[in-house]
């Protein structure tokens, strides 16, 4: 495995830190407080301004849609591996993915737009998503049942005619509260009565469909992420056309493997953006802070902490860089044990960085004054979201195991007289 960044990379690399450098990062305080201003104007749920400038800037840059696979629509699309230090220095700023129109939920459901949807749908909504008109949901997860384990899924998709009729209520449906949400991909049981992974299926449902009703942002330690949002919605008696439905009656598990791998690995790799900005935060501060007569940074204490940081984001980085070349050159399939290690790896990595980083930082690192609050709510969520940490080690075992499964050697039975 060579992890070298090719050319076309090292330039789009370069583009994107000078990118981030004149317009990412000087507007970070710009973006929150825009938030802020339009919270206490009585409407939290308004695009942000500087967003939306941003945009063109970026597609005039050429970086924009960077995430997507080489495909018809995408003729220039990069492998995972070459998303992979992109997509971490985009992570650096909460925002900064959406300004390239490389934010979740779109991304992945951009994916599964191009591999899994008719033409047709593919042109009424891939295409303004591509084009970064509007934005979309993903509502899988229901606040009745143990999501985690997706058979458990109870929102009904049931056939009326040439129509489907969707009843259910979704919850952290994340995206479902901007303005400019148009398109939602339910998931929901087609057949109760099928095979424990046939009864689910996913349908194309346009968001101002009668019978949706979103009934409340959920927060995150108190973040509502205005105006992007984690939504609880209730669907009654809301009617599709039958085309809508993505594959075929049935195929939900297998939609949601291919949708769910390249989500979960842009997580770890914006992830491990936000690991590196927490390190660098946390020895600025070190280096600035003096206590007891000399620099903090002094202290012995930080110098492990430091250096255990690196120790920890190198092998996340070189564990995703695995994934990443795994899943371009063998497939989703193949690289399902490096994606759900991953998976935990990265989170959890950041987590104890960020904490550090608090930690380093006082009572300032608890506050809004830094990012570091803030990250760690999210990273918080990222060991929940497309899978908790206990699914995804169940599966490494499992797969671990069967790599030493003891197979019993053939016997030869004895023949008896009259057989």
């Amino acid at each position: 495995m060579h992890f070298d960044y090719t050319d076309k990379v090292q330039s789009m690399r370069t583009r994107l830190i000078a990118f981030m450098n004149e317009h990412i990062y000087p507007n970070e305080s710009r973006f929150f407080a825009e938030i802020a201003e339009n919270r206490a104007n009585g409407n939290a749920w308004i695009p942000t301004k500087i967003v939306e400038e941003l945009k063109p800037k970026a597609k005039a840059a050429g970086l924009w849609n960077l995430f997507l696979p080489h495909s018809k629509r995408a003729p220039e699309g990069l492998s995972n591996l070459e998303y992979a230090p992109l997509c971490e220095i985009m992570g650096r700023v909460p925002f900064a993915a959406e300004v390239f129109n490389c934010s979740a939920p779109d991304t992945g459901n951009m994916e599964t737009f191009e591999r899994y949807a008719s033409e047709e749908l593919k042109d009424q909504w891939l295409e303004p998503l591509l084009r970064g008109e509007i934005r979309s949901a993903f509502l899988m997860t229901e606040p009745e049942v143990a999501s985690s384990d997706a058979t458990n899924i109870e929102c009904s998709i049931v056939r009326d005619g040439d129509e489907y009729v969707l009843n259910g209520r979704k919850w952290w449906s994340s995206g479902a509260g901007d303005p400019r949400c148009a398109v939602y991909i339910v998931m929901g049981k087609t057949d109760p009565e099928a095979g424990r992974h046939q009864q689910q299926s996913m349908i194309v449902v346009p968001s101002n469909s009668a019978g949706i009703k979103i009934i409340r942002p959920l927060t995150v330690f108190g973040y509502d992420d205005a105006p992007h949002g984690h939504m609880e919605v209730t669907l009654t008696d809301v009617r599709v056309p039958v085309g809508n439905l993505l594959l075929g009656e049935g195929r939900g598990f297998e939609i949601a493997q291919g949708r769910l791998g390249p989500g979960r690995i842009h997580h770890c790799m914006r992830t491990i953006g936000i690991a590196e900005r927490a390190l660098e935060l946390m020895c600025q501060r070190l280096n600035s802070r003096i206590a007891f007569g000399k620099p903090v940074s002094a202290q012995g204490v930080w110098h492990e902490r430091i250096s255990d940081s690196r120790c920890l984001i190198e092998q996340a980085r070189l564990l995703t860089l695995k994934a990443a070349y795994l899943m371009d050159t063998v497939g989703n399939k193949v690289a399902k044990s490096e994606i759900a290690m991953i998976k935990v790896v990265a989170p959890n990595m950041a987590l104890q960085i960020i904490d550090w980083a608090i930690q380093a930082h006082g009572g300032a690192g608890v506050s809004d004054d830094f990012p570091l609050a803030y990250a760690y709510a999210n990273q918080r969520t990222l060991r929940l979201a497309d899978g908790p940490d206990e699914v995804h080690r169940v599966a490494v075992a499992k797969l671990e195991l069967a790599k030493h499964m003891v197979v019993p050697a053939e016997v030869d039975m004895p023949v008896t007289r009259g057989s």
